[in-house]
């Protein structure tokens, strides 16, 4: 038993030694070919150097660019009409049809009129007996005033005649008024446009008994019209300067391809609603194609200002780290200057930018791999230079990431 312990125990040490000469004789391998024939440093070169950094530069624009405020809205009339009539009567015709644009004062419904034709007739038909009554007076009280100076009448009865004028011409007066309260009353049947728009539902027809509380229809102003939407209250101090500066221009996007309405911001809410952070905002859009509709949903842009002359660049080339925001630059021998700049505003896949001249070359793509000071190369450079044609950004991009092992 203990002979067959021994012979496990140095089998064991003799795989052990094997393992080990296999480790050992690897390890020179890999050194051997990391320092032989195929040049010092392998695949790299001397000292392991990596080849330079394959990028894409671009040069920076100068354009003016709009700050923008984005944000959803809903279109709203400047005013919607309910129409009532103001007295109780039949229709007896209704000119309209629904959905009818109309003008200004242009007739809607006609009331039955009758008994108010008849009304205002009798007015204007007292004040007519008044005139008259009036005249009479006036007559008589003149030849009184004859009289008493021939002594053929006395003072109090020219007195009398005085206070019967006076009363008739009252009497006259508060007869006109009441013509005119007739004349008012007769109107109420004929039902006018009270503004230009477009008629809604017409739930009446003629011969239905109508009152002031029936509803005719509504009459919707399209053009101008507003867009309500909201802004974030930081947006605030921007939009109350953009104001004052003069007209605030406002995008709003309809949708379904159709392109943009221009209008000017109309109304900056007195307060900001504490709850959501936000303030209520108005804008007015000319409408005469109608491309806005009451009640649609629409997305809005507001110009708060527009920076003169700005250096724009990709966003994509701007790099944020520890040390602040940058950009890579490059020089004429093909080095790299790390630039600090501030982002001003970003919109879509570009940025307005301070920090550069405009006049610069910025790295675009690669600048993982760069580094200050360090040389590149240009991926345009290396298509041009390749052996394979359309393939040749694929060998520049197999030389900037070399396969390991």
């Amino acid at each position: 038993m203990k002979n067959k312990h021994l012979g496990l125990i140095a089998a064991v040490a003799v795989v052990a030694g094997a393992g080990a000469w296999y480790v050992n004789q690897g390890d020179s391998a890999h050194a051997e070919g990391a320092n032989g024939p195929g040049g010092q440093g392998g695949q790299h070169g001397k000292g392991g150097a990596q080849p330079p950094a394959v990028v894409n530069v671009v040069a920076p624009q100068r354009q003016d660019v709009p700050v923008l405020q984005i944000a959803n809205g809903t279109v709203t009339p400047i005013r919607t009409v309910d129409l009532h009539p103001q007295t109780t009567a039949t229709i007896r015709q209704v000119h309209i049809k629904e959905g009818q644009f109309v003008k200004a004062g242009e007739l809607m419904f006609s009331l039955d009129d009758r008994a108010d034709r008849a009304n205002q007739d009798k007015a204007q038909a007292q004040v007519e007996h008044d005139r008259a009554l009036v005249a009479d007076l006036e007559r008589q009280y003149k030849r009184s005033q004859d009289l008493l100076a021939q002594k053929f009448f006395s003072q109090s009865a020219v007195d009398t005649l005085r206070a019967q004028v006076d009363q008739a011409r009252a009497t006259l007066q508060a007869d006109i008024a009441a013509a005119r309260a007739a004349g008012v009353a007769t109107s109420y049947t004929a039902i006018r446009a009270p503004m230009a728009g477009r008629v809604g539902g017409i739930g009446v027809y003629p011969g239905s008994l109508v009152q002031p509380t029936t509803s005719l229809t509504t009459v919707t102003q399209l053009d101008p019209i507003n867009v309500a939407f909201t802004l974030p209250e930081a947006s605030l101090p921007a939009l109350l300067a953009a104001q004052k500066r003069g007209k605030v221009e406002v995008q709003a996007l309809p949708g379904a391809g159709l392109p943009p309405v221009v209008g000017a911001l109309s109304f900056v809410d007195n307060t900001v609603d504490p709850a959501a952070g936000t303030i209520k905002v108005k804008a007015e859009f000319d409408n005469r194609a109608t491309t806005l509709w009451p009640g649609q949903y629409v997305n809005t842009k507001v110009t708060v200002q527009t920076i003169k002359d700005a250096v724009v660049v990709p966003q994509s080339a701007i790099i944020t780290s520890a040390q602040g925001t940058f950009v890579y630059v490059l020089e004429a021998d093909h080095s790299t200057r790390q630039v600090p700049v501030q982002r001003l505003y970003g919109f879509g896949v570009d940025a307005a930018v301070s920090g550069l001249t405009g006049s610069e070359t910025v790295i675009t793509e690669g600048k993982q791999n760069v580094r200050p000071g360090a040389k590149v190369r240009l991926a345009s450079e290396m298509d041009q230079g390749g052996k394979g044609g359309k393939h040749g950004k694929a060998t520049a991009t197999a030389e900037a990431f070399p396969a390991k092992g």
